[in-house]
């Protein structure tokens, strides 16, 4: 007997011979079919494109902000959905497709993209477009699936971890304006110039050897260059920076890895039920010491309710940011080292008491530093109070305590008080084991997205343009987590 399909008839039968070595599965190309082949069997009810279908099916993308086909139009050809293009889109991300020339590929050629879109194939042109037109939609369409994910109960409100990750940005390194190395071939050009112009006046045959208005055509030359560099400098004065790429100026030269690049720097924080991604974030400090409250918050604002507890590590430190969670009523643990006791440290400025009577630090051998002078920290934010011995000359602890000539110096931040409260917070063994979760909640869905999805380097450039890409890659991160729970069936989109 023939074999029937459930979807199609065949319209020949194909013998298979008995012999055992023989029976294997090969292409017929010549095989027919009297009914045409049903394309929503192409995949199947637990296929990831029908999960990608159901949440951008449930979906109010007016709402969102999604700008697309607003006004369709009467004359020419149709243009596309904004949810059939939103549909690519993820699917791209979801498949670790991110450029929109292989996603155009894809749409022709991949069974999931091909049954999303219903067999049409948008351009790269009309992809990209709707990306760059949609960008804080998508990043509200990431806060979305969070809040769906919360009202869904996956979201634990116990527990939550902050972290961040330099990115490499779409720029190179070697075509980068740096301050110092512009300043040097401003400095060369000049010397060079002025020797030229000295040789032009000094030998007739150079003036006959003139080009252009008046000049050599090297010396031409050495000044349009000199003219480019002064321009690239007056740039970087401009935008207060010793660095700049002219592709990409908002990126900045950061350590990534072993290496310094352009790069931007990526902040997420992630909660310990699911392990889900609850906030995101793009911003172009270098380090990390400004973003623990402003990250807390963006959490809060996304969940709608803060953690009781938000872990950081160390680079998250700054006096200010401990203030400001400790005054907000923010349940943060921040990693700080060790105060140093007594016997391994006892000239550390931990063991000078400060006496508020007095105004005055008392160091371990009972002398008194008094008051000197405020300046400013290195990030201009708080003012620091400098404390200077006054009797170090007889001090016989002098060699061991400050190798300087003007004394022992200790300086105080006003935020001494709630950093020593964070401090003395840690010290229960509870906290201890709390604080050591922070790597496997956090680090884990960096080292996911750059080497499982093998993203390392921006492929945008721009600040807005960045921030929605990262929003869209903790996006794909979240459907990731969640697919297994669709399939089996404890979660919904709707």
């Amino acid at each position: 007997m023939p074999h029937w399909s459930e979807s199609w008839v065949y319209c020949r039968r194909v013998d298979v011979k008995e012999d055992a070595m023989s029976r294997r599965i090969r292409a017929d190309y010549e095989q027919g079919y009297l009914l045409p082949r049903c394309i929503e069997d192409w995949v199947g009810p637990d296929h990831p494109a029908r999960f990608v279908r159901d949440l951008v099916d449930s979906l109010d993308l007016r709402t969102l902000g999604f700008n697309w086909d607003q006004d369709p139009g009467t004359r020419g050809r149709p243009g596309y959905a904004a949810d059939l293009l939103l549909k690519v889109w993820v699917w791209g991300y979801f498949s670790r497709i991110r450029s929109t020339r292989k996603l155009e590929w894809e749409c022709r050629n991949g069974m999931g993209a091909i049954w999303l879109t219903g067999d049409h194939a948008p351009d790269h042109n009309t992809l990209w477009r709707f990306w760059d037109r949609n960008r804080p939609a998508i990043k509200r369409l990431f806060g979305t699936v969070v809040r769906v994910a919360v009202d869904a109960g996956l979201v634990g409100l116990a527990l939550q971890a902050v972290d961040g990750t330099k990115i490499q940005a779409a720029a190179s390194r070697r075509t980068g304006w740096y301050k110092r190395t512009l300043t040097r071939k401003l400095k060369d050009l000049d010397a060079l110039i002025a020797s030229a112009m000295a040789e032009v006046e000094s030998t007739e045959q150079a003036e006959r050897g003139l080009a252009g208005p008046g000049l050599p055509k090297a010396l031409a030359d050495s000044q349009a260059r000199r003219e480019a560099i002064a321009a690239s400098l007056a740039k970087l004065a401009e935008a207060g920076e010793t660095n700049l790429h002219p592709k990409d100026p908002e990126s900045r030269v950061m350590k990534c890895g072993s290496t310094l690049a352009f790069a931007y720097n990526a902040q997420m924080v992630v909660e310990s039920e699911t392990g889900l991604v609850v906030a995101s974030e793009v911003v172009t400090d270098e380090s990390d010491n400004a973003q623990l409250v402003p990250m807390v918050e963006a959490a809060h604002e996304t969940v709608g309710q803060a953690s009781e507890q938000t872990l950081a590590d160390g680079g998250y430190y700054a006096p200010e940011q401990v203030a400001d969670a400790e005054e907000k009523a923010y349940g943060v643990l921040l990693k700080l080292g060790e105060r140093p006791s007594a016997s391994a440290a006892p000239l550390h400025k931990a063991q000078f008491r400060y006496d508020a009577q007095t105004d005055t630090c008392v160091c371990p051998a009972g002398q008194r530093l008094t008051f000197k002078r405020e300046r400013w920290n290195r990030r201009k934010t708080y003012q620091l109070r400098e404390y200077r011995c006054s009797s170090y000359k007889r001090c016989p602890h002098r060699s061991a305590c400050c190798k300087g000539k003007g004394g022992r110096t200790v300086e105080r931040h006003p935020y001494e008080a709630e950093v020593s409260r964070q401090r003395d917070r840690q010290k229960a063994p509870a906290k201890r084991a709390i604080l050591k979760r922070r790597s496997e909640l956090a680090e884990i869905v960096f080292a996911r997205i750059k080497q499982h999805e093998g993203f390392r380097r921006w492929t945008v450039r721009g600040l807005q343009k960045v921030r929605a890409q990262w929003a869209m890659l903790c996006l794909t991160f979240d459907l990731k987590r969640l697919y297994p729970l669709w399939k089996s069936g404890e979660f919904t989109w709707q």
